[in-house]
């Protein structure tokens, strides 16, 4: 069964059967709209940020299946701390805050796709891009925040959400 593979990234919850989806699927003899109401209702629960998708399409039976990647950690961050972008400046000027529940969220949401092996490894990932977005933790510098994670200062919150 000869299958093709087409990337998007698409809107959450809001993709269209214009470009990119439409002209790529048309030709594939598929019905866009149900390919395209699919991508809505797998997203829907990313509104308002980029979500990488893939549509995958068996040529001779026109069946399709959508795969959902999960939005980049940036676009999880600016989301959780509710501003609309990161800081031009920062490591001086930050725009906003997250709490450390927040940030292991986001650690739980990126995982597979992270190469980590620990749940501890992915927080101190979205803490150095918290860093590089002017976004402190806890209401401290991410830097720090991270050297606390270091020290074992998280360790029993980290557990508790593995445990979940």
């Amino acid at each position: 069964m000869p299958e093709k593979t087409l990337k998007f990234l698409v809107p959450g919850g809001e993709a269209t059967a214009g470009p990119p989806i439409g002209p790529a699927l048309g030709p594939l003899g598929l019905n866009v709209l149900q390919v395209v109401e699919e991508i809505n209702k797998q997203t829907s629960e990313f509104k308002g940020m980029r979500v990488p998708v893939e549509v995958i399409v068996d040529t001779e039976t026109k069946s399709f299946r959508v795969k959902v990647g999960t939005p980049t950690t940036a676009a999880l961050i600016v989301k959780e701390a509710g501003i609309e972008k990161g800081s031009g400046q920062p490591n001086r000027e930050f725009v906003g805050n997250l709490s450390m529940e927040q940030v292991i969220k986001i650690a739980k949401l990126k995982m597979p796709d992270m190469r980590v092996k620990s749940l501890k490894a992915a927080v101190k990932q979205v803490l150095g891009t918290c860093l590089s977005m002017g976004i402190t933790v806890e209401g401290k510098l991410a830097k720090e925040v991270t050297r606390e994670v270091d020290e074992g200062k998280y360790d029993d919150l980290i557990a508790e959400a593995e445990k979940q």
